[in-house]
This record gives C-alpha cells, sequence and structure tokens, in this order.
C-alpha cells in the first residue's frame, strides 16, 4: 500500500518539480462579439490586447469570430469596440500553455444617437448577464469557484461568500439566502432547470457533500439572491443559472484532476476537421474507490458522474445536447464497528443511502434576422433516493427502530423563449414552460413496534405550467426601467399565481448607481408532502396535504454601488420579504415548512394548512476589490432578521435566523519567471449560531424515541461560528501541459461547529457531533 501512495506521489509531482526556466510561452486567443441582447454576431469589430507588446489587434470577421495566434501566457486584458455599441473591456483572462482561450464578448448597445457616442471603456466586473436583471444579482466567474479557499470548485460553497448568503452547514453546500430556507433554490443549467446537483442528496433538498457541476466544463453564469426576472418561476430563496461552455471546435484538449472531488478525467475538441461542431466530456470517480483498488479498506462512500455537452452550429442557429447525471452511495454500520465506535452507549444504527439523478436537455436557438432570437428545448430529469436506517441493543427484549424510504421523481419539461430587441431602447422576452411529473414516493418507520406508512403513492403524473412576459427600456444610456410577469398553474389540485416584478436602474455617474426591485414570488410545495398520508380510525389513509396553495413572498429591494477604481467596489443593499401562505399544522402550532433544510432530512409531516407567514428583512454591505495587480479580496457583512408565525399566531426565529455574517476573504498570486505563479488565499467566517428545537428529555425517555420540546422552539441557539481557511498554491506552464496543484487547509476554533444533534431515547443523553477542527485537502490538475 505505502509503495503504491509513494508510486503514485512521485508520478504526479514530475511536472511540479521540474525546473522553472523556460522560454517564452505562447498560447491562442480566440473568440466571438455579439449583440448582448440578440446574441446575433457582429462583425467589423475591433479588437486590441492593450497590455501586449507591441500591442496586437485585429477585427472580427462576418462571423463576429476573432482570433490571436500569438499571446504570451499569462494574464491579459482584451477590449473590443465598435461604432453605436459602448466599449467592453476583460481584464485579467488567464492564458495557460497548454489550453486555447475561447471567449464570448457581448457588446451592449448605446441609447444615444451614433453621432454622440463617446467611446470609452467600461469595466463592469459582476454585471450580471441576465441583461433583464436590476437588483441582487451578479455574475461570477469559474475562476472565482477555484481561486476562493475554501470553495473546492463548487459554485455553491463559492457563493456562501457573499452578502446574505450562509452555509446550513460545513459538510454540505446547502445555501441559506436571506433567511429563505434552502428547498426555495432554483437550479438552472444552460437555461433548463436541473435537480439538484450533488450527491448523497435527500429528498426536496438542494444541496449536499459534492457537487455535480463540473467547474471545468462551466462558464461564466449568474447568481440571484431576490426579486428575480419574471423568467425564474417556482422560487422563492434564489437562482444559480449556470452555463456551460462549448467544446473547442478546433484542437482536441484534455485533463486529469483528483482531489476533494474524486478523480476525472475530461476531454474536448472538434468531430472532424470539417465540421465546427465540437463534443464536451467529463467523468469522474470517487477518491474512495481508487483508495479501495490500492488495497486499503476505508468506509464506504462512492460516487460517480459525467457530463457531456454537444455543440452543432447551424446556418442560422445552433443545436446543443447537454447531459448530466451521477450515482451516489454510503454505508455507515454501527454493526461492523465495535462498541465504543457506536452512535451510543448501549445501541447502535445502521444506515445506508443511495441517490441518482440524471438531466438530458435538447435545445435549438434560431435566429430570425438581427433583432429576433427563439430558443426553445425539450428535456428530461429524473432523480431517485433510497434509505435504510436499522437499529440495535445490547438489551435483546428491546425492539430495534426502522426506517425506510424509496423515492422517486421524473420531469419531461417542453420550454420555448423568444427574446426581442424592438429597438435599442426596448427589449421584450416572453416565453413558456410545461412540465410533466412523473412520481414515486414510499415512505415507512416503525417506532416501538408500530407500523406507520408516512408516503405510498406510485407512477403518480400531473402537470404544472408557466408562461412570462418581461419588458425593458432605456430612457437613457443611465435610465432603464424593467416590469414582467409570470404565471404559474398546477393541474395537481388547480392553484395557480400570477406574480408581477418591476426594476429600476439609475446610474448617477461612472462612478455612482442606484437601484431597485420588487417581486412576487411563488413556489408549490415540495413533491413529497402532497403526497404525505395521515391515517384515520378505521385504518385507511387519506393525502391530507394535497390541496395546500403555493406559498408566496414578496420581495422588495434597494441597492447602491459605489465604485471607487475599475477594480474598488462598495455594494449596499437593503431587502424586506414578507411570506404568506405558508403550510403549517393546526395541532401542533410551533411548526412551519420554512424551517425545512435545517436538517438532512425533509420531514413528512401530514394534515398542514396555508395559515402561516414570515417575514425576511436585513442590511448587506459588500466591499470588493476584483483581481488586478495579482491581488484580491471580498468583504461581506449581513445584518438580518428571519422570523415566521405558525398556527398559533406567535412570531418566533426560523431556523436559519443566525442574524449575523462576516466573511473576510483575499489572496495574492506570486509570479514565478512570468509564466508560473504561487497562489495563497485566506477567509475567514464569523456567524451568529442558528436557533434550533431542544429535547424534551423526559418525554422522550418515556415514549423511548425523540420528542423536541416544541413549547421553546427555537428559543435556543448554537455557539457562534468562526472559522479560517488557507489556500495554497502552484500554476506551472511547460510548452505542451500546464499543471496546477492546490492545497486548502480548513480550521475551526474550539470545536463550536454541531453539524448534528442527537440524544438517546434510552438514558435522554444527548450527543453532540462536531466538525473536525482541522480538515485538510488537496487537488492535483493537469491539462494538455
Amino acid at each position: 500500500m505505502k509503495q503504491k501512495l509513494l508510486l503514485l506521489i512521485c508520478l504526479v509531482s514530475i511536472p511540479v518539480l521540474s525546473g522553472f526556466a523556460q522560454k517564452i510561452l505562447t498560447q491562442t486567443l480566440r473568440g466571438v462579439v455579439v449583440d448582448r441582447e440578440t446574441q446575433i454576431p457582429l462583425s467589423g469589430v475591433n479588437i486590441i490586447l492593450p497590455n501586449t507588446s507591441p500591442q496586437q489587434g485585429t477585427i472580427s470577421d462576418e462571423n463576429g469570430t476573432f482570433r490571436f495566434d500569438n499571446v504570451p501566457v499569462g494574464r491579459q486584458t482584451i477590449q473590443a469596440s465598435y461604432v453605436g455599441y459602448k466599449t467592453q473591456a476583460l481584464d485579467n483572462i488567464t492564458i495557460s500553455s497548454a489550453k486555447e482561450k475561447i471567449l464570448k464578448i457581448e457588446l451592449e448597445e448605446s441609447v444615444t444617437e451614433l453621432d454622440e457616442v463617446v467611446i470609452k471603456a467600461t469595466v463592469q466586473k459582476d454585471k450580471p448577464i441576465n441583461k433583464m436583471a436590476t437588483v441582487s444579482a451578479r455574475s461570477f466567474t469559474v475562476e472565482e469557484t477555484s481561486r476562493y479557499p475554501g470553495s473546492y470548485d463548487d459554485p455553491a460553497r463559492m457563493a456562501a461568500n457573499y452578502a446574505g448568503v450562509m452555509s446550513v452547514r460545513d459538510n454540505r453546500n446547502d445555501i441559506i439566502i436571506r433567511g429563505n430556507s434552502s428547498t426555495g433554490l432554483l437550479w438552472r443549467l444552460d437555461g433548463i432547470e436541473i435537480p439538484n446537483p450533488n450527491h448523497f442528496a435527500a429528498s426536496g433538498t438542494t444541496g449536499g457533500p459534492i457537487t455535480i457541476l463540473n467547474n471545468n466544463l462551466l462558464s461564466n453564469s449568474d447568481f440571484f439572491t431576490g426579486a428575480f426576472p419574471a423568467e425564474y418561476g417556482n422560487a422563492l430563496a434564489g437562482v444559480f443559472d449556470m452555463k456551460m461552455r462549448t467544446g473547442n471546435n478546433e484542437k482536441r484538449e484534455h485533463w486529469l484532476e483528483f482531489g476533494y472531488n474524486g478523480l476525472e478525467f475530461g476531454t474536448e475538441g472538434p468531430f472532424s476537421k470539417n465540421s465546427n461542431a465540437s463534443y464536451l466530456i467529463s467523468y469522474r470517480y470517487s477518491m474512495v474507490d481508487i483508495i479501495d483498488l490500492l488495497g486499503a479498506e476505508v468506509e464506504t462512500t462512492k460516487y460517480q458522474d459525467l457530463t457531456v455537452k454537444l455543440n452543432f452550429p447551424m446556418k442560422k442557429g445552433r443545436l446543443s445536447l447537454v447531459g448530466l447525471g451521477g450515482k451516489s452511495y454510503i454505508e455507515m454500520f454501527d454493526s461492523n464497528d465495535d462498541q465504543s465506535e457506536w452512535s451510543f452507549d448501549d445501541w447502535g444504527e445502521d444506515l445506508s443511502n443511495g441517490s441518482d439523478i440524471g438531466s438530458l436537455a435538447l435545445s435549438y436557438v434560431h435566429f430570425f434576422g438581427t433583432k429576433t432570437r427563439m430558443q426553445t428545448a425539450v428535456s428530461l430529469y429524473g432523480s431517485a433516493v433510497t434509505t435504510q436506517i436499522d437499529t440495535f441493543y445490547l438489551d435483546p427484549e428491546l425492539i430495534g427502530n426502522w426506517a425506510g424510504e424509496k423515492s422517486s421523481e421524473v420531469k419531461a419539461s417542453l420550454t420555448s423563449h423568444i427574446n426581442t430587441k424592438l429597438n435599442n431602447k426596448n427589449i421584450l422576452n416572453y416565453g413558456i414552460k410545461v412540465d410533466r411529473y412523473f412520481v414515486s414516493f414510499e415512505d415507512s418507520t416503525i417506532n416501538n413496534g408500530v407500523f406507520q406508512v408516512d408516503t405510498d403513492v406510485r407512477n403518480e403524473q400531473f402537470d404544472m405550467f408557466q408562461a412570462y412576459a418581461q419588458f425593458k427600456h432605456k430612457f437613457t444610456n443611465y435610465i432603464d426601467l424593467y416590469s414582467g410577469i409570470n404565471f404559474q398553474y398546477l393541474d395537481l389540485n388547480d392553484t395557480y399565481s400570477i406574480e408581477p416584478r418591476l426594476g429600476f436602474n439609475w446610474t448617477i455617474n461612472s462612478r455612482n448607481s442606484f437601484k431597485m426591485g420588487y417581486g412576487l414570488h411563488s413556489q408549490a410545495q415540495l413533491r413529497v408532502i402532497y403526497f404525505t398520508q395521515t391515517k384515520l380510525d378505521d385504518g385507511s389513509y387519506v393525502y391530507t396535504n394535497k390541496n395546500l396553495d403555493l406559498t408566496k413572498s414578496h420581495q422588495f429591494v434597494i441597492g447602491y454601488d459605489h465604485l471607487f477604481s475599475d477594480n474598488l467596489r462598495l455594494k449596499f443593499e437593503t431587502y424586506y420579504q414578507y411570506l404568506y401562505d405558508i403550510p403549517v399544522k393546526p395541532s401542533q402550532p410551533e411548526y412551519s415548512v420554512l424551517n425545512f433544510g435545517a436538517e438532512y432530512f425533509i420531514e413528512r409531516v401530514d394534515s398542514l394548512t396555508n395559515d402561516g407567514t414570515g417575514e425576511n428583512y436585513g442590511i448587506e454591505l459588500t466591499l470588493e476589490r476584483f483581481f488586478e495587480d495579482n491581488f484580491y479580496f471580498l468583504l461581506t457583512t449581513s445584518l438580518y432578521e428571519s422570523t415566521y408565525r405558525g398556527y398559533d399566531g406567535k412570531e418566533r426565529n426560523t431556523a436559519f435566523n443566525g442574524n449575523f455574517a462576516i466573511n473576510v476573504l483575499g489572496g495574492y498570486e506570486i509570479p514565478l519567471r512570468k509564466t508560473n505563479a504561487f497562489i495563497i488565499g485566506l477567509k475567514t467566517t464569523y456567524a451568529g449560531g442558528r436557533p434550533y428545537v431542544p429535547y424534551d428529555v423526559e418525554a422522550t425517555i418515556a415514549q423511548r424515541e425523540e420528542v423536541l420540546d416544541w413549547d421553546h422552539a427555537y428559543e435556543h441557539r448554537q455557539e457562534d461560528y468562526f472559522r479560517v481557511n488557507l489556500r495554497l498554491g502552484i500554476r506551472r506552464n511547460k510548452p505542451k501541459f500546464n499543471v496546477e496543484i492546490a492545497m486548502d487547509l480548513q480550521y475551526r476554533t474550539n470545536y463550536t461547529s454541531v453539524y448534528e444533534q442527537r440524544i438517546d431515547p434510552l438514558t435522554g443523553k444527548i450527543y453532540h457531533n462536531y466538525e473536525m477542527a482541522l480538515y485538510p485537502m488537496a487537488s492535483y490538475r493537469i491539462q494538455f
């Protein structure tokens, strides 16, 4: 075993330990320039690389494409200017020796007349890609998901650094946005809704320990934290609108990576030399399986995933096929361990869980002239979860409890969107989405010898219909107004919602801007909740949740941005959200589904009514220095309140009301002979402890099962949380390949991060399971 590990370390270290002396390395930089609203290619655009010596320049051709063949490896700036459009500059583009850099530059048409246009380079580093977004939105780069310490190439963990965003716990990437449940997050990939893109996911959740989304395949994407545009429906908390890049259509390239997310191999390139069609494929295998192959015995925690994108350009459009799939399985059996390692002193627990997800979408984009484009897609996604928990006791007279779940959801969708630029002042978008659900839920338990069936439905089918229209008017280059409306209908119980959206943006001058936004948002209940059963006295079951209405949220946002310079930005936002039609339980008046997501498992609670409400309000401050001169930093502060009212009308903290969160992170790249770099990053997080429902110890012992003290629901809090992350890395460029090695070191002070709290129903003893205080993670990537 030691010899095998030593051999593996030696093989991956050879490229890094070789000498740093090398000749000047260059690479190809190419791409396409398009109109930001229509995505139509623009010809005749002037493009320069201002930091090259001598300065390089070119003009986009009739297809909007451009090319630079000998760009020095390192960081470069590219600037594009065109008559009648605002000049766009992209800074700090990383040029590596083994991979061509392919860009899409989007230019925004100016509102002023052509002879009045003043060409001036503008740099809005975090401007959202979605042109309809006005507030609580930002774009992020792929590089940021790997640059930020503690992000582990995971978009969700990266987003936890932003103002208003908190993680639920360190060993998962579920995120809380402005006090809302993590179940209110919407995931989209290339414009198509996808299921929870994480391994080891529980039914109804939106996070997990390990992401399936592959950082090596993503492009710049958008993240929304409130009052988002009308095209996003069936979500209350936020939206991840992820974009996949297109494979290189001229040259075959490959990469190999292993680390926290497993062992990965990827490849991309053209199908043939005579075609612009391309493929992009990545496969990932868990590190545990690899360690097993080396002969070591480890806990059964296995996963694998595959991501594919095929792109076929056409004369007036393009056809693409995007596929994403993952399988995961974990076993934690106390019965395989010594008694001293059991979950409890006198009894143990065997748990197994498997989760599978898959998504496949065929999408076609067609351009009608130079003003209109239509995207139509058919997609199919599915997810399945199986869980079994069995208990055993030292006392043979005690009957062990048991719980099992077998759930699956399949959704077939048709979506179609039309984007039209009426003129340089007015943009109109509208679209429809039709979803057909096929669901099966089987949940049952045995507690103290009593058998209970929570759900028992197979292949139930129902539909959801969504439609939207949105319009943006630019009064001038500095003032624009957005309006939109979203319609949503669920035929399972004939519930619907009509939701207006508004946004206003005023660019006061080159350094200051003021923004406002409003949206009414709604979300259907988790599918499993509709089919949770109530057992009647005669032994029959009824669906007491099936007629639940959509949950709704009024969201108001005011924001102000100040640019101290092109690379230093201060952002302020304040918000208020009023949530209503929240499912609560009359027989347990302290209960509310707004607290879903605080635990791993989504409870199956019956007999709910839409009589609850909730409020979230707060202030967010962001001070950000974008990467420039090898240095960046980000400071975010969130002060907030998140409360709810159950059936009894009493105001209580939600499970996510930590009241405050502060993130400070930064990093520096030390250049090594121009083409290489040593990378160092540091992050600190300080956040308020989350409220929780304490145990009723006496009732737990008496009933021999967990009983919560709902009379004091969410009055107690966990300890405040403090964590430090350190990231160290080396980036090397050689003529035929480049290598990056990184080490993330996570430290939690005083072991205060409680990720699980359990009570022994035999003794009443409460066990706290803590996160590891010191947690190192390493990764290695080679591109060739």
